[in-house]
């Protein structure tokens, strides 16, 4: 079965005036109904006339006789399935040189780059916030517009192809020019304040990560610290992310609340940061180290990712029974307090340094991780947190981490050098 609807150009969701004139159609390949008429439903609201089909070969049919600007196809489905689909426009002349979004729960980087082998131009997660769903369209219909002018005008494949190049050269230099800036806010490695050593280690999952953390001075005795987590990945985390960090700099949160105080800092950053409409979410761990006593003081909102290690002793976890933020508006989130002495470390990671499988899928853990903390107290704290990553890596067989991995390690030195010196 093959569903055609339009819908009035005027009744647009917010697209500029040369987008609702263009008209643009997308057929959307999908085998279930539910998710095809949903999908359907949001892209005809933002304007766009939409073909459907249930099938890559009920979907060849259709292209060829509609030629739509875009196609969204699911990767799983009967009779032909999608990188099938990619395949086969592909070999067609009149298909060729569709633009293909391919749609898939598990995207996977091996399912990626099958995925871009068989003829896919770009890929859509099922679980795509609204903002990427309407950003990666968009995308996706400016290079088929691109595509048809080359093949109006005449010029041959090598230009066309050279083009297509620069557009995406152009994007990843503003994604790289992002991740510097982002990066930019992160806090310099080595001696924060008199008496403390700081080193760590961040590798986002995409260009521009959503984990993010911040070491600082709140006055002449006091210490902040916080890392951060938000939901998925990306330019929308980032984005995200990047705003919950303005609001946890030292001057804006005196100004606001008076100190630093961790519970007051998360009671404000819940009240400012509830769910969005799309499900997303942070969480957030906040502490304050009153640095003449080494009292530490913390809170956190769904965030588990902090580690004592001492110098004598085994590490241990600082955990609070706490949800993340926007959750429950009405939420409370209570200090917890604990000493440290000179030469013991704080280290504050994100899960995806420890949630890493291997081939055969188990995960490393947090146990695992724990152990290599525990191993190298001898260490330097560089030293220390460059043998996490390295294990971790080692663990999955792959350099490149499925979710944002950063690891900060804070010793207190007392004017000392570390335990290690490498």
């Amino acid at each position: 079965m093959i569903l055609h609807s339009t819908q009035p150009i005027g009744q647009t969701g917010g697209l500029s005036a040369e987008t609702q004139a263009s008209a643009s159609t997308i057929l959307l390949v999908e085998d279930d109904l539910v998710t095809r008429a949903g999908m359907a439903a949001r892209l005809r609201r933002l304007g766009y006339r939409v073909l459907e089909a249930e099938n890559g070969l009920v979907a060849l049919d259709v292209a060829r006789r509609e030629r739509p600007d875009l196609y969204i196809v699911d990767w799983m489905m009967p009779e032909m399935d999608g990188p099938t689909f990619c395949e086969s426009a592909r070999r067609d002349p009149l298909l060729k040189s569709s633009q293909i979004l391919l749609m898939t729960a598990h995207d996977r980087p091996a399912q990626i780059a099958e995925g871009l082998a068989r003829g896919a131009d770009d890929f859509l997660s099922k679980s795509a916030s609204k903002q990427e769903i309407v950003a990666r369209v968009l995308a996706g219909l400016r290079a088929s517009r691109l595509v048809r002018e080359l093949e109006t005008t005449g010029n041959d494949l090598a230009s066309s192809l050279l083009l297509l190049q620069e557009r995406q050269e152009e994007t990843e230099a503003d994604l790289q020019s992002a991740a510097a800036f982002v990066r930019s806010l992160l806090p310099p490695q080595g001696s924060p304040v008199h008496g403390t050593s700081l080193a760590w280690e961040y590798q986002p999952s995409l260009t521009l990560g959503g984990d993010l953390f911040g070491v600082m001075a709140v006055d002449a005795d006091h210490l902040g610290l916080y890392i951060l987590d938000a939901s998925g990945h990306g330019v929308a985390a980032a984005l995200r992310s990047a705003s919950l960090m303005t609001f946890l700099r030292v001057e804006n949160v005196i100004q606001l609340l008076g100190s630093y105080n961790p519970q007051k800092v998360l009671l404000e950053a819940n009240r400012r940061f509830p769910l969005s409409d799309e499900g997303e979410y942070f969480t957030l761990w906040v502490g304050q180290l009153h640095l003449p006593t080494g009292r530490l003081s913390y809170a956190s909102a769904g965030h588990s990712g902090a580690l004592l290690s001492s110098a004598q002793n085994s590490s241990q976890w600082l955990r609070c029974a706490s949800s993340p933020l926007g959750f429950d508006l009405s939420a409370t989130f209570a200090n917890e307090h604990i000493s440290l002495k000179p030469g013991d470390r704080l280290f504050l990671l994100s899960d995806g340094i420890y949630e890493v499988s291997s081939s055969s899928g188990e995960l490393w853990g947090r146990e695992r991780f724990q152990a290599v903390i525990d191993g190298e107290k001898q260490a330097s704290l560089s030293t220390t947190i460059a043998t996490c990553f390295s294990k971790a890596r080692s663990w999955q067989q792959a350099s490149h981490f499925s979710d944002d991995a950063a690891v900060v390690g804070l010793e207190l030195t007392d004017g000392r050098e570390g335990r290690g010196n490498g």
